[in-house]
């Protein structure tokens, strides 16, 4: 039988990839703690300055001009070999989507960016197209016909599917994560310092399950006692060695 694959990444797979963090020593947010505004949903929805540059911040930051690296691939080829069951994750990169992962096994824990949505009807966007004319629409709203108002545009704010401080988690991702994580053989946990909760709630809800877990950061977690095995080399290089000796294995 297949062996049933867990997975939770946090930051530390992204910064492989060329992502600073948000809130580590380096971090982002750490040395301009003004930036966290970009996320404000108060101050999002109330202040169109605020929205421009958030939109702004978004579209010239790393996060949405950086590519996946091989620790991302790795997870593809785990998926592929029909073996990664969830691919929770706190970043709102997209860059699993980009790689390659298919939206059966990614649950965006903290949204993503890759998409967006009219606050007002809720109609979906590509985020690539919204950046793309930002130029000419720095504030964008939504183009929508509506037939109930005389096929008028319905004009609500866009804003990306990234969840913004005072926003709530998605519908039913905690929910499926921890269902997942229960059904697996193995919990990974890749570059997560599992301090931001209630994501960090999913490797005691593997320990509680009897499901042995794998922590692969740079530093140490408060979950590290947890865990069965312990990595703490670069992930670009570790994660990929790990995903090839697991599928080899399984052979």
């Amino acid at each position: 039988m297949t062996k049933k694959i867990a997975v939770l990444t946090g930051a530390g797979i992204s910064t492989s990839a060329g992502i600073p963090d948000f809130r580590g020593p380096d971090g982002v947010w750490t040395k301009h703690p003004e930036q966290m505004s970009v996320y404000d949903i108060d101050a999002f929805l109330h202040d169109q300055e605020e929205r421009e540059y958030s939109w702004r911040w978004q579209k010239e930051s790393p996060v949405w001009n950086a590519r996946p690296g091989a620790a991302h691939a790795a997870l593809v080829r785990l998926e592929q070999a029909g073996m990664l069951t969830l691919l929770a994750t706190q970043n709102f990169d997209a860059l699993h989507e980009k790689a390659g992962n298919t939206a059966d096994v990614i649950v965006n824990l903290h949204g993503t960016i890759g998409t967006s949505h009219c606050m007002r009807c809720h109609a979906r966007y590509d985020t690539a197209d919204i950046m793309a004319a930002l130029d000419e629409t720095p504030d964008p709203h939504c183009r929508r016909r509506l037939p109930y108002r005389n096929d008028m545009p319905c004009g609500g704010i866009i804003k990306t599917d990234v969840v913004y401080f005072g926003e709530m988690l998605p519908d039913g991702a905690m929910e499926t994560s921890i269902e997942r994580v229960r059904e697996a053989d193995e919990f990974w946990v890749i570059g997560s310092t599992l301090e931001v909760f209630p994501a960090a709630s999913l490797a005691p809800v593997a320990a509680d399950a009897g499901v042995p877990i794998t922590i692969m950061n740079m530093g140490r977690t408060q979950y590290d006692r947890l865990a069965t095995r312990l990595i703490h080399d670069d992930i670009a290089v570790a994660l990929p060695q790990l995903v090839d000796e697991t599928i080899a294995a399984a052979q």
